[in-house]
């Protein structure tokens, strides 16, 4: 299930609302009004009033006597209206992180301007990905990405292998820039360990 729930600024919509419960109609058909709530974060209350309308715009069919026998299932047309919503959700998600990546981006230039030519990236986590796109509009060269989870450790990531924090004594780049906007002071501290005085410590989450 697509969830953008939990955030400070990404309210849902009446149309996300829909294309969630149709979702979870398509992902689990054979399952409870409640159990659609709670994949779509909506109340009982408000999942009936929207498989009624559903079902009164032919997008669903619903088979069974009681809400504990129910079960739903979309229609050709509740096919459709779900490959749409999923559509114009997924242009906004991508016009979305354009934004995103290109203020990063001016972030990353104002490294530039001080001097910063080759730069590692603590955390290889999803805000990395959007750094590492936003990196490619810039003059800056990735040199390395580290990450302490030992699971993630020499996995790929966009041509590089995540490696150790200790990998840092080896590499040295300009500065070490922290993609992590949780625990920043203790992941700091674990850097300077590695790295030499020359070196800088970034966060994205500094707008400057």
């Amino acid at each position: 299930m697509i969830k953008p729930f939990g955030t400070h600024y990404l309210s849902p919509t009446k149309e996300f609302r829909r294309f969630s419960v149709l979702l979870s109609i398509h992902d689990t058909p054979d399952t409870s009004q409640h159990t659609i709530g709670k994949n779509a974060h909506l109340s009982s209350s408000m999942v009936n009033n929207y498989i009624k309308q559903f079902k009164g715009e032919g997008l669903i069919t619903v088979s069974g006597n009681t809400n504990r026998t129910q079960r739903y299932h979309l229609t050709r047309e509740g096919h459709q209206a779900l490959r749409e919503s999923l559509l114009s959700y997924s242009t906004e998600i991508v016009q979305l992180f354009g934004s995103v990546k290109q203020e990063i981006a001016k972030i990353l230039g104002g490294y530039y301007e001080e001097g910063i030519r080759t730069i590692a990236l603590f955390g290889a986590a999803e805000t990395a990905e959007v750094a590492h796109a936003a990196i490619k509009k810039t003059q800056l060269v990735m040199i390395g990405v580290v990450d302490s989870d030992p699971q993630k450790q020499g996995k790929p990531f966009n041509g590089l292998l995540i490696q150790p924090p200790e990998e840092l004594k080896r590499i040295q780049p300009d500065a070490v820039v922290i993609t992590s906007f949780a625990r920043q002071r203790e992941i700091e501290k674990s850097i300077r360990q590695y790295i030499s005085k020359k070196t800088k410590v970034k966060k994205l989450s500094e707008l400057t």
